[in-house]
C-alpha cells in the first residue's frame, strides 16, 4: 500500500490477491469470540429524484432532508446506544466518491465521528464499494460483522432498528448473509421486493428471491400475498463471508477490488484505492452481484436470511416519500422554511429563502432554492429523474450544483452572471487557503467585506483589510488565504472570455487536488 506515513488502524499490507485465504482472515470460532460489529456506510449516489435540493455535486445524503442533520449524519448516529453485549467499532467505514469526499469528511467531523474513509476513484455501484470496505475491515486480521447501511435513508425508530440488527448479527455470526426487509405498508412501485420463504426458529425468514420494482397492480398482489417485503438495502454479514462469496460469484470484481485496495494510497484515515485497478471492476449492486444467487442451486454459498424491519424505514427516493416521513398539519400539509398554506391540503412546501405561498393546492410538491423551483403533482414525483436528465442534456448548471457550492476551504455563492462576467461571494474559514493557481481565460477583482485576506499575486504577498481590494490579471499565479480567527468574506468579480470552473491550473494545494 503506497503510504507516506503509518497506516491507519484497519489498513495493513498483508492483504494481497495472491493470499491463500483471499479474505485476509482465518475463520473464527463463533462460539467463543467476542462479537464485534463494524458499521459500513455507503455514501455514494446522486439522488436525482430529490432535485432541486439534491444535485450531482451535492447529493441527498449530504442535505438535511428531514431536519438540521444531513441524512449521512443521521445514519452515522444510528449505532449509538446499541445493545451492550455487542461490541461496535468506534470508527465506522464510510465509502464515498472523490467529488464528495471533502463534504463527507466535514460532516463526519461536525458529528464527532472518527470514521475511516474509502474514496472511490470511479462509480461502480454498491457491490465493489462493499468489497473495498470488507477488505479494510479484515485487513488487520480481524473478521468483524459488517453492518452495511445506505447513507440516504430515514429510520424513525432506532430501538426497533437495533432489535432487527441484533437478530441479523446473530445469523451473520453463524455464516449467513442477512438483509433487513420491511413488511410493506402499501403497494409501492418505487421499491424492490424480497420474496421471503420458510420461517426460522427465531422469526427470521429464508430468502426465496428478489424481484424488481413492480407495476402498481403487481405491487398490490405482493402486499396481499404477505410473502413479499420491501428491500431496505441494509445488509449484515461477516467480512470474510462476503469476500469469499464475491470471489466465488464475481471473480473479476473480487480481483479488481482487492488489487485496488492493496495498491491504495493512504492519507490519515482516508484510503484512496488504485484508480486503474478499481476501474477494471464490473459495476454491479449487492443484490445483483450476490444476494440473488443465495439459496439457489449454486454450491457452497452461505445461506441468505431476511429479518423483518418495522422501524419507520423509508429510502426517501422521492419528494412524496419525504412528505410521507414528516409530521403534517391538520390538513396533511408539510412546511419547511418560509412557507404559508391557505386552503391547501396534502401539500409539501420547502423554501430555502423566499416566502413560499401555496393557495388552494392539493397533493402538490413545491420546492424553492436560490436558482430553481420545482412544482410537481405528488403522483408524478418519480418523473423528476427524467426532468433532471433533460436538464443535464441542456448542459444547464442547475443539474450539477447549487448556487452556493461547498469547498474544503469554505464555500462560494454565485450572486450574478452575464456575458463575460460573473460575481461570487467567497467565504474562507479561519486558517484555510485556496490553491496556488492561475486562469488562462479570466481576470479577477477581489473586495474584502469581512475579515483579513492574505493575498499571493505572482512574486508579491500582502494583506487586505475590510473595504480594501486588489486585481488579479489573467495568467498570473495567485492564492487567497485567511490568516485570521473569523471567516474571511470577499466579493469576487470575474471577467473574461470563459468563466467555467475548469479554467483552473493548480500548482500547490493543501487538499491534494493537484494530482
Amino acid at each position: 500500500m503506497r503510504n507516506g506515513s503509518e497506516d491507519p488502524p484497519g489498513v495493513a499490507d498483508d492483504v494481497s490477491p495472491g493470499d491463500g485465504d483471499t479474505s485476509g482472515v482465518q475463520d473464527a470460532d463463533v462460539a467463543t469470540r467476542t462479537a464485534r460489529i463494524v458499521p459500513v456506510i455507503l455514501a455514494g449516489g446522486s439522488g436525482t429524484r430529490l432535485w432541486p435540493m439534491s444535485r450531482e455535486n451535492f447529493p441527498k445524503q449530504l442535505i438535511g432532508v428531514l431536519g438540521a442533520d444531513s441524512l449521512l449524519q443521521a445514519t452515522v448516529r444510528r449505532m449509538e446506544d446499541f445493545p451492550s453485549d455487542w461490541e461496535v467499532a468506534a470508527s465506522p467505514i464510510v465509502v464515498c466518491g472523490e467529488e464528495h469526499r471533502f463534504m463527507v469528511a466535514d460532516q463526519l467531523r461536525a458529528s464527532g465521528v472518527n470514521a475511516r474513509l474509502i474514496v472511490e476513484p470511479a462509480r461502480r455501484d454498491t457491490a465493489p464499494a462493499l468489497t473495498l470496505a470488507a477488505a479494510m475491515a479484515c485487513a488487520d486480521g480481524d473478521d468483524p460483522i459488517l453492518l452495511v447501511m445506505p447513507a440516504d435513508h430515514a429510520i424513525l425508530d432506532r430501538a426497533a432498528l437495533h432489535a432487527a440488527m441484533t437478530l441479523a448479527a446473530s445469523h451473520a455470526e453463524r455464516g449467513a448473509i442477512v438483509t433487513l426487509g420491511v413488511p410493506p405498508r402499501s403497494a409501492e412501485t418505487g421499491f424492490g421486493y424480497i420474496r421471503v420463504g420458510r420461517v426460522l426458529d427465531d422469526g427470521a425468514r429464508e430468502i426465496d428471491g428478489f424481484v424488481e420494482k413492480p407495476a402498481a397492480e403487481l405491487a398490490a398482489r405482493y402486499v396481499e400475498a404477505g410473502s413479499y417485503w420491501w428491500n431496505s438495502g441494509i445488509f449484515v454479514m461477516r467480512a470474510s463471508v462476503w469476500m469469499r462469496t464475491v470471489q466465488r460469484l464475481q471473480a473479476d470484481m473480487h480481483a479488481a477490488c482487492l488489487t485496488a485496495f492493496v495498491g491504495a494510497r493512504v492519507d490519515g484515515l482516508s484510503l484512496f484505492p488504485s484508480a486503474d485497478a478499481f476501474g477494471r471492476s464490473p459495476a454491479d449492486s449487492i443484490d445483483y452481484a450476490v444476494m440473488e444467487r443465495l439459496n439457489t442451486e449454486v454450491d457452497g454459498m452461505p445461506p441468505g436470511v431476511a429479518v423483518a424491519l418495522d422501524a419507520g424505514w423509508s429510502d426517501l427516493g422521492s419528494w412524496d416519500a419525504v412528505w410521507d416521513a414528516m409530521e403534517k398539519d391538520a390538513s396533511g400539509n408539510v412546511a419547511r422554511g418560509r412557507v404559508m398554506f391557505e386552503s391547501s391540503t396534502s401539500t409539501y412546501g420547502h423554501s430555502e429563502g423566499r416566502l413560499l405561498a401555496c393557495v388552494g393546492t392539493t397533493g402538490l410538491i413545491v420546492v424553492e432554492t436560490a436558482d430553481a423551483v420545482l412544482v410537481a403533482d405528488r403522483s408524478h414525483v418519480q418523473d423528476v429523474k427524467e426532468l433532471v436528465t433533460r436538464i443535464k442534456a441542456l448542459r444547464a448548471p442547475e443539474a450539477d450544483a447549487h448556487r452556493k457550492v461547498s469547498r474544503p476551504w469554505g464555500y462560494y455563492d454565485s450572486i450574478d452572471h452575464g456575458e463575460r462576467f460573473q460575481v461570487k461571494r467567497i467565504v474562507v474559514t479561519p486558517g484555510a487557503r485556496l490553491s496556488l493557481q492561475l486562469h488562462h481565460h479570466r481576470a479577477e477583482h477581489w473586495v474584502v467585506v469581512r475579515g483579513t485576506a492574505l493575498v499571493t499575486r505572482a512574486e508579491e504577498q500582502f494583506l487586505l483589510a475590510e473595504n480594501e481590494s486588489t486585481f488579479i490579471p489573467l495568467g498570473v499565479k495567485h492564492r487567497l488565504e485567511n490568516p485570521g480567527k473569523v471567516p474571511l468574506e470577499i466579493i469576487e468579480i470575474q471577467s473574461g472570455a470563459y468563466l467555467g470552473e475548469d479554467d483552473i491550473v493548480r500548482f500547490d494545494d493543501t487538499y491534494g487536488r493537484c494530482r
